[in-house]
């Protein structure tokens, strides 16, 4: 009854896990999965959230696994640079003044093979929580026909989540209008397309796309409408990067391509008596810049650190509150207006919109102050907890 229990091994429910460990507090995670995921989901760590994971001993062996991004670029379909920002403009703010693209299942064994040095901490796969009943200085947590007991529970099992389910709390979603198609290449589009950067944004009314280098591999993520008939055919997957890319100089070899439902939504109150919501299992927004796995990490780092003050008689139970409310502010207030204006003029091909969009960047990349305040804001450092940007 000292503990506390997570619920979810994704990046989310082990960073919180470990931030909790390495406080002393005893931690159980509980997954339904058989082992920790391998999906090809989120993909970006930015400077914030990399200083997070610095503090917890991954960020070095995480950006071994990665692609550094030391430069962004928007460009429009003839290969013209409308605009640059060397990530070197956050020199002396943050201790990675880069952007990483690696997948998410490169973090998760690493956090996990951090947590297993705890002896008080227990990740359990395997085991799907079903229900939960809260009473007197704890909660109940229900496995099937066995119970688990602890002080405080996270939840922080995804979208779909079971917790906020059994509970019954509400999670109103607003999809947005397009879909994400996301294609997987080996071809080495730096190489056909002269002065590629690692992260570029291809900006024009007649298609746009956002292009990602990761270790091995190229990704090409495209809004399409989303009553778009057979768009994982070959010859549709073909014709769009084609039209996405017509500057190559040689065909793009496709190796696999995905799409995925855009919506977003945020839980009324991050906290319900014991229970703690984190990452998706809280919010959902705009994959647009890469923001909302960030937003989830971030949630669950300044809970593990409130939540061990608490435990430890050091704060009272209201600094939960404080915490729910300053998390959900952050969404509401800064990552889901930042992720809808990365696609100004892009999901509606809104010609007015995307020159204006496009106008205002070139004017910020001319100017070294607004780069560095851009890139800040884009990298989520004035969202990080204030110990973090104080240090």
């Amino acid at each position: 009854m000292k503990g506390v229990i997570v619920v979810g091994a994704g990046p989310v429910g082990l960073t919180a896990a470990l931030t909790l460990a390495r406080a002393g507090v005893p931690v159980t995670v509980f997954e339904r999965e058989e082992g920790l995921g391998s999906q090809s989901r989120a993909s970006t760590f930015h400077p914030a959230t990399l200083d997070l994971l610095d503090d917890l001993g991954v960020a070095g062996p995480l950006t071994a696994r990665g692609r550094v991004v030391d430069r962004v670029q928007w460009r429009d379909r003839a290969g013209l640079v409308l605009a640059e920002m060397g990530m070197d403009s956050l020199d002396g703010l943050t201790r990675h003044p880069f952007r990483l693209h690696a997948e998410q299942s490169a973090l998760t064994p690493l956090l996990l093979a951090a947590l297993k040095s705890f002896p008080e901490a227990d990740v359990r796969f395997g085991t799907r929580v079903d229900g939960l009943a809260e009473g007197g200085t704890g909660v109940r947590v229900r496995m099937g026909r066995s119970w688990a007991r602890a002080r405080y529970v996270v939840a922080a099992d995804g979208a779909h989540s079971t917790v906020r389910s059994s509970l019954g709390l509400p999670f109103h979603r607003v999809a947005y209008p397009t879909q994400a198609l996301r294609v997987f290449t080996d071809s080495p589009l730096d190489e056909l397309l002269p002065r590629l950067a690692p992260l570029t944004y291809v900006r024009d009314v007649g298609q746009s796309c956002s292009l990602l280098a990761l270790p091995d591999h190229w990704r090409i993520i495209v809004r399409i409408p989303c009553d778009a008939r057979n768009p994982l055919a070959t010859s549709s997957v073909a014709a769009l990067v084609r039209r996405a890319l017509p500057g190559v100089s040689r065909p793009v070899r496709v190796v696999g391509a995905d799409r995925y439902g855009l919506a977003r939504g945020v839980l009324p109150s991050y906290r319900c008596g014991r229970v703690l919501f984190a990452g998706d299992a809280a919010h959902l927004t705009s994959t647009a810049g890469g923001l909302n796995m960030n937003a989830g990490i971030h949630d669950a780092v300044e809970l593990g650190r409130a939540l061990a003050r608490v435990l430890a008689g050091e704060a009272g139970p209201g600094a939960l509150d404080t915490w729910a409310a300053r998390r959900r502010a952050v969404l509401l207030d800064q990552v889901i207006p930042r992720s809808e204006a990365r696609v100004a003029g892009v999901q509606d091909r809104d010609t007015s919109r995307l020159a204006a969009a496009m106008a205002g960047l070139r004017a910020i990349a001319g100017d070294p102050g607004a780069t560095r305040v851009y890139l800040a804001q884009a990298s989520m450092l004035d969202t990080l907890p204030q110990a973090v940007r104080n240090r």
